[in-house]
């Protein structure tokens, strides 16, 4: 049966078979088989056919007299094992080695254990181990050793070892390595937005669970104005007007009074609003016990919006609705500035300080205090007063360097139109004469101008870049980082790069990070940390096989379906309809094996189409809304569903439209939850959130993942791939039973650009559902309830 369709809507394809006796359990998907066994990937690995047993034999070792750090790692461990893993486990302080039995022994050279257990094994660190957070680690059947060259050397051991932990039938075990690693580079960091209190909880699991264990060791934490400043309190209410004012307007920035382009605002660091003084330090010591340094980001000069919303006199542009720069030639700029650097400082302690100096785009004579100035003169003069007061209190500086660079920022004022036809001029760059007479060179620079497509697209125009840098005398890191970097072997050797940092610039949630950046972040902690590269196709694969890994730390829970509880397939078979050769989307499902297929512990059950005229699908009646429910009748503690989409559609990054982010996914459908009791729940389907399309493997794009579903490979068939995702959603509604299940169709979804998106269709291939636990049957006999009814109340 086939059906007209018009611009705007989702056609809604189910997908089912009938159950085979044979059991299909593919081989590792092509995205488990490029998995590395520990990423980022180490320099040196001997993978060994051996495995430690973790049962109540074995034991955390740590010496009688332990370092706060040694029993820092065992408690990780311990509570990894215990709470992951169903593998309780007891730490014991030791004076000697035992001669015999198993155990696991962390910590450093400096630890007495360690060193006798390098001793005993004649396994001397190597040079390159010896480099600072350098380690050495080896599992066998009786020991897992981690011994590093120093505290982070252990600690970065440790998050190996981690990654090599399994359960399986047997049990609990830690896979046998031998494994020697050290960092390629000694900056590898992120750059985000200060958290909102909601945000907290998972900002501290993406330290620990991610940013430690893929070896990130620098967070660069813009701030503004949301942390309580006790001297300045007028910036804190002007700071939650602002991010008010722009979400309740829908707009992520405003225009100048020319209508001319102004600074991103930055209005969702801490959520648009405040955290207090106590807050902010405990989230810099949580990041400090990880080894992760905290570099407070405090826009100056420029994105100062925070300092200015309720400072208007100290603008260049005192017209604007919202002014986003500051005039430097207003002393009062610098006595809030202090002030403002001053409270962080007190509460963060950093030993750097981001000053950010980034996008100076004031008209050049709208400040009657700076327009008949040299713009490189004041923009060096603004930086040394900075530097110079940092520099006094013990504290680096660092900033973004696009206006050190003549190629990037012009050598002399920059025309601009506005949207009004307003004609201006902004500020050129700061000369190298002016740069050699007198710039601090022991500022570090943040470059984000390394990529040709970031300026004219001129070949080799990013690497030029580095090159003047380095020629004034800066060290530099790579900002705004991505793994897929050109010439990478090439320019990261040059003098003076220290590394890089990939950012979000957007609200440091689980969302915004899973949906948006999870490839860009896995990506560069390999490049930084590893000297083995990945290909994007290996990227992509690797990124896909660790998504439910990351999904599991960075949410903080674990999903019914990983819980040993009884999965049961539905039947969805009678509602196919889909005609064997599909006019509309091209489907092409040929190859597509049928049966019982497992992504991890969800369980489906494909089954086959009742006629040789269909393809396993039916196309549900989106158009007219007429879609079959699913019979489910069951209290289910998940419904697990096996889906994608026609076609690709499109997803932005969360900072485009930072008043919605949902929508930031294109909306392809959803799915209608009815309760017995009339309740119902709507189960969205959005792309890249927890749907792609069933050609997906096609592409083999790093960016193309799917956040919270896990990619199931049903066909490798040379030209007609099929995947397909499995997503679980969690049964919100415990103890109520499920009545029906439907899959409903999108109308006229308008993405961020405010266009309705193309026609697509979603495919369905099974449903399951996490049954409830039974209630135990067992009933204690009566002897054991004897003489009960005499107890004192409540007893």
């Amino acid at each position: 049966m086939k059906r007209a369709l018009t611009a705007g809507h989702t056609t809604l394809i189910f997908l089912g078979f009938i159950f085979s006796n044979v059991l299909f359990l593919p081989a590792e998907t092509p995205a488990q088989k490029a998995l590395p066994l520990i990423f980022p990937i180490p320099q040196e690995t001997e993978r060994r056919s051996t495995r430690l047993e973790i049962n109540t034999n074995v034991e955390i070792l740590v010496p009688e007299a332990a370092k706060e750090h040694d029993l820092f790692l065992a408690r990780i461990l311990a509570a990894d094992l215990t709470d992951r893993f169903h593998a309780p486990i007891k730490v014991r302080a030791v004076s000697q080695l035992p001669d015999k039995g198993s155990f696991i022994l962390l910590g450093s050279i400096a630890n007495p254990l360690v060193q006798r257990m390098l001793d005993r094994r004649h396994s001397p660190l190597t040079a390159d181990a010896t480099a600072p957070e350098g380690y050495l680690l080896e599992v066998d059947e009786q020991v897992a050793l981690v011994a590093g060259r120093d505290d982070p050397g252990a600690f970065y051991g440790l998050q190996s070892l981690r990654q090599l932990i399994r359960r399986d039938s047997k049990g609990t075990y830690i896979s046998g390595v031998r494994i020697r690693d050290f960092p390629y580079k000694p900056f590898r960091g992120v750059k985000l937005f200060l958290p909102g209190r909601d945000h907290i909880p998972f900002f501290k699991r993406f330290v620990s669970d991610f940013m430690a264990l893929y070896k990130y060791n620098k967070l660069i934490l813009e701030m503004n104005a949301g942390m309580r400043l006790e001297r300045h309190p007028e910036l804190n209410e002007g700071w939650i007007e602002l991010a008010r004012n722009l979400n309740y307007t829908r707009r992520d920035r405003p225009l100048g009074p020319g209508a001319q382009y102004q600074n991103s605002v930055h209005h969702d660091t801490a959520d648009g609003g405040v955290l207090e003084q106590e807050e902010v330090a405990d989230l810099v010591k949580y990041a400090q016990q990880y080894h992760i340094e905290v570099i407070p980001e405090l826009p100056s000069l420029t994105h100062s919006y925070y300092l200015l919303s309720r400072h208007r006199e100290l603008a260049e542009v005192q017209t604007a609705e919202w002014p986003d720069t500051y005039c430097p030639l207003n002393p009062g700029s610098y006595e809030l500035l202090f002030d403002v650097m001053d409270e962080y400082i007190k509460v963060m302690a950093p030993r750097m300080v981001h000053i950010g100096h980034d996008e100076w785009r004031m008209p050049v004579d709208a400040c009657p205090r700076c327009k008949d100035k040299d713009k490189g003169e004041l923009f060096l003069q603004d930086v040394v007063k900075i530097h110079n007061y940092l520099k006094g209190k013990g504290v680096k500086t660092a900033l973004w360097g696009d206006h050190l660079v003549e190629a990037v920022r012009g050598s002399s004022p920059v025309p601009k139109t506005s949207p009004t036809g307003y004609k201006y001029q902004i500020p050129e760059a700061v000369s190298p004469e002016q740069i050699e007479k007198g710039f601090p060179k022991d500022i570090l620079v943040i470059n984000w101008f390394w990529d040709d497509r970031s300026g004219p697209g001129t070949e080799g125009w990013g690497k030029r870049n580095d090159l003047e840098l380095q020629r004034l005398g800066f060290q530099q890191v790579y900002g705004n980082f991505r793994p897929q970097f050109p010439d990478w072997a090439g320019r990261s050797s040059q003098t003076g790069v220290l590394g890089g940092a990939p950012s979000c610039w957007a609200v440091t949630s689980e969302f915004s990070l899973g949906k948006d950046r999870l490839s860009e972040f896995l990506g560069c902690a390999n490049v930084l940390w590893s000297t083995h590269e990945l290909s994007p196709v290996e990227l992509s694969r690797t990124v896909s096989a660790r998504t439910s890994e990351v999904r599991r730390n960075l949410s903080g829970r674990t999903l019914p379906s990983e819980e040993d509880n009884d999965i049961a397939p539905l039947s969805i078979a009678k509602q196919f309809d889909l005609a064997s050769k599909d006019p509309t989307f091209g489907i092409d499902l040929k190859g597509i094996t049928t049966g019982v297929v497992v992504s991890g512990k969800k369980t489906f059950n494909v089954e086959a189409p009742p006629s040789s005229r269909l393809q396993p699908a039916l196309l549900a009646r989106g158009l007219s809304d007429k879609t079959a429910g699913i019979e489910v009748s069951q209290d289910a503690s998940s419904v697990l569903f096996l889906q994608a989409c026609a076609k690709p559609a499109s997803n932005d990054w969360v900072d485009r439209y930072v008043y919605n982010p949902d929508d930031t996914a294109d909306l392809v459908g959803w799915y209608e939850v009815l309760y017995e009791d009339a309740l119902v729940l709507t189960v969205p389907l959005r792309y890249r959130v927890n749907i792609l399309e069933w050609n997906w493997d096609q592409a083999k794009s790093p960016s193309n993942y799917c956040y919270e579903a896990d990619l199931v490979c049903f066909s490798e068939e040379e030209g007609n791939p099929i995947t397909f995702f499995a997503f679980e959603w969690p049964n919100p509604r415990p103890g109520k039973v499920i009545k029906e299940i439907r899959l409903k169709a999108a109308r006229q979804f308008r993405n961020t650009r405010d266009e309705v998106i193309p026609e697509n269709g979603v495919l369905l291939a099974a449903i399951s559902i996490v049954k409830r636990r039974p209630t135990p049957s067992l009933i204690p006999p009566a002897s054991s309830l004897r003489g009960q009814d005499d107890l004192p109340p409540n007893k």
